[in-house]
């Protein structure tokens, strides 16, 4: 006569299911913010680009465009599959920014030279576009470069990632403050008789910056927010100062005498 199977002792002998590991703050943060820019990047940029397709005046702002989109797309696919603990196709995706970074700064160098070469003269305000754009490129790839430094060491690598998009924000905010907010322009720095809106911006990065940095402080004990905080604030000191000198009038006429664009 056959034994019936013991259910309670096969229900015993069943291995139980690990829980996923919850995710870690810092990628819920990530895919939040990037998230949060692309939207506002797409509502600053739609009435003068991404609208306006067809009737652009040169190749060099669909380069510009498409280079900048793409890499805010694989920002927030990155921390998507990061999230979704993902991580062998996150380092193999990752592979794309080693493409994707020198076209970005290759199309935005060219578009910046494209731009500055209209102005008949190189006046404080085309000096201080030049910094704005060759700033922000610098600061983006010192962040950049430090993420993938620590590639090996998520937790730092993830920091320095999110902390690339703070250098990009004034293209953004700029737009968002003269159309929907311009009663904030008044109370700002003025060069050669225009508001330096990219200021208000820079306050805006830098107080995020700080709130992440306070909270990852408190709560991880990591330095990382301050370091970005450090090359922003950098960066923007340059923005501000930099038009005021001879030596970078000369850069800029040189940087402009190249036939980039």
């Amino acid at each position: 006569m056959s034994k019936k199977p013991n259910r309670a002792g096969a229900a015993i002998r069943r291995p139980a299911v690990a829980a996923a590991p919850p995710v870690p703050p810092v990628y819920r943060y990530g895919l939040q913010l990037f998230t949060v820019f692309a939207v506002a990047m797409l509502v600053a940029f739609w009435p003068s680009y991404y609208s306006r397709l067809s009737s652009q005046d040169s190749i060099h702002p669909h380069t510009h465009g498409l280079t900048m989109t793409l890499w805010v797309v694989l920002l927030i696919g990155q921390a998507w599959l990061i999230r979704r603990g993902e991580r062998p196709t996150h380092r193999k995706v990752g592979l794309l920014s080693y493409v994707a970074v020198p076209a970005l700064v290759v199309a935005a160098i060219n578009f910046l030279h494209y731009r500055v070469a209209e102005v008949p003269e190189l006046n404080e305000s085309a000096l201080f576009f030049v910094t704005l754009v060759l700033g922000a490129l610098a600061s983006f790839l010192v962040l950049f470069g430090l993420a993938m430094w620590y590639r090996k060491q998520p937790a730092l690598h993830s920091r320095f990632m999110i902390a690339t998009l703070f250098p990009l924000f004034t293209p953004v905010t700029d737009r968002l403050i003269g159309r929907y907010t311009p009663s904030l322009i008044v109370p700002i720095p003025v060069i050669t008789g225009f508001p330096v809106v990219q200021t208000t911006g820079f306050l805006m990065a830098d107080a995020i910056l700080i709130a992440l940095s306070v909270w990852d402080w408190k709560t991880n004990n990591r330095r990382v927010f301050p370091i970005a905080l450090g090359v922003l604030l950098a960066y923007h000191a340059a923005v501000l100062t930099f038009h005021k000198f001879g030596f970078w009038h000369t850069f800029a006429t040189w940087l402009v005498s190249l036939p980039l664009s």
